[in-house]
């Protein structure tokens, strides 16, 4: 009978012992994931209670909490909605929420555990609790020149600040009006919602940082460049032979350089000239020699295939393995299965800028409780070091080179050295290519790093080229910057 009750005891402890385990773990140890779950109402609802702090921009709101006389107290309103929309996101009664409003909502709801003495002192005191400000890199004079230098074209621009990773600039086209997701009116916000997420190109999706992402095409070049002289068996000057065109091994494909010629007229020609002149027979030769595992450790290096937060999460970009030799000479010149976001090759740009060291890219400058303190510095950190200095010299050189004196001429500044790179990337056939630029300036003391995508060929399917439409496009951000 005893050794029974013992073993009823033993089970019984163990199950008490397992309960307090489990509620321990829900209670303490997720306790901010359960509270910024997307599914819990309840604190959705709490949110809406308190006055949510503001998102700044140059020191001015973006997104701001008003007061209202119905039961949620307080409506957020946005300026400059559809011109922020990439950055700000929506915050909603019951669609969710996204950009930083999603990503920062514990600090503007002042629910994050660092804001629980604000939270104690508006309950002894009986004032209104209030969330935290977040302040943004964002530069406002460079965001309104991305957007107007982005006009109706979809697609989307990224600008870098390369020495501290500050996000100076990011736009999203077509953009949306997240004021029409703020209202108190469930019917009326599921209906705008799905409106919004019905058209096409779809407005909802933030094209900077996530979708159905990019061939990255010849800018794409830079990342095996730098795996190239990387791997200390190539240098710009290193020479490949240059047919116009190129049967792939083992296949019937051939591939061919931009208007069918040699690269540069001549019957080889080098590293330096086939990014110079974007030529894609000489990088998909390079590629097969270099091989996959040399191109993938730098494309890692770079952030492909990371889950990048700035705060927000960015949909990692895609550099292919286990290839066969036809689809790695394809995937050295950008094509194949390559998928990259904006934010990534602007990303590549700022590491060759900034002699090599990749910066953490954020959004975020600071967050600021109601009593004017501090509580999240913008502290610049080092995400990779991917290439040497002596590396980012040589692909700085070459990409002046191809603004000077090469296929990225249309994002010449007069009396500014511009490191810059195109890109014009196939989709299929019959399918409008897909426009890039990307580059940094001043060559010499860069001050900011640019990535230019566009769809649908701008607009003009298989007749445009990067130079054409996106080089204008990254010329007119990098000048606002040197404006300043």
């Amino acid at each position: 009978m005893n050794r029974q009750l013992r073993r009823v005891s033993t089970v019984v402890l163990l199950m008490f012992l397992s309960l307090f385990c489990s509620t321990t773990v829900i209670g303490v140890f997720q306790v901010d994931n359960l509270r910024v779950d997307k599914r819990n109402a309840r604190t959705l609802y709490q949110s809406y209670s308190t006055e949510r702090g503001p998102i700044l921009v140059g020191g001015q709101p973006i997104a701001q909490s008003v007061p209202v006389d119905d039961q949620y107290k307080f409506l957020r309103k946005y300026d400059d909605p559809e011109m922020y929309s990439a950055v700000t996101g929506y915050f909603t009664l019951n669609q969710g929420m996204t950009g930083i409003e999603g990503a920062l909502n514990d600090k503007l709801s002042g629910t994050a555990n660092d804001q629980f003495l604000d939270q104690l002192n508006a309950l002894l005191t009986g004032q209104n609790p209030k969330g935290a400000a977040v302040e943004l890199t964002i530069d406002p004079d460079i965001q309104k020149a991305a957007w107007d230098a982005l006009g109706d074209q979809v697609g989307a621009i990224v600008a870098l600040e390369p020495k501290t990773g500050a996000i100076l600039a990011m736009v999203s086209k077509p953009g949306f009006d997240p004021n029409t997701l703020a209202s108190h009116d469930t019917a009326s916000v599921l209906d705008e919602y799905q409106k919004l997420n019905g058209e096409k190109p779809n407005p909802l999706i933030n094209r900077a940082i996530a979708g159905d992402l990019y061939h990255p095409g010849s800018v794409f070049k830079l990342v095996v460049a730098a795996a190239a002289f990387e791997s200390g068996k190539y240098t710009p000057d290193s020479e490949f032979d240059s047919p116009d065109r190129l049967q792939l091994p083992q296949t019937t494909t051939v591939i061919t350089n931009s208007g069918g010629r040699s690269c540069g007229g001549t019957p080889k020609a080098t590293i330096a000239t086939a990014i110079r002149l974007s030529c894609n027979i000489p990088f998909a030769e390079l590629g097969m020699e270099l091989g996959e595992d040399a191109i993938a450790e730098t494309a890692q290096e770079f952030g492909f295939g990371d889950r990048i937060a700035i705060p927000m999460p960015v949909t990692p970009s895609l550099y292919p393995t286990g290839m066969d030799l036809p689809h790695l000479a394809m995937s050295a010149f950008g094509q194949y299965d390559d998928r990259v976001t904006p934010l990534q090759v602007a990303m590549v740009s700022a590491a060759i800028a900034n002699g090599g060291t990749l910066m953490q890219p954020t959004l975020v400058k600071r967050v600021i409780a109601p009593d004017l303190t501090v509580l999240q510095p913008f502290q610049p950190s080092v995400y990779s070091r991917p290439m040497s200095r002596a590396t980012s010299a040589e692909l700085t050189q070459i990409m002046v080179s191809g603004v000077s004196d090469g296929v990225a001429s249309n994002a010449r500044i007069s009396g500014v050295d511009v490191a810059g790179k195109t890109g014009t990337a196939q989709n299929g056939t019959g399918q409008p290519f897909t426009l890039w630029f990307t580059g940094f300036a001043p060559a010499e003391n860069p001050q900011v790093a640019v990535a230019v995508v566009l769809e649908n060929g701008g607009g003009r399917g298989q007749s445009a080229v990067g130079n054409t439409l996106a080089a204008p496009i990254g010329k007119k951000v990098l000048e606002a910057v040197l404006k300043k």
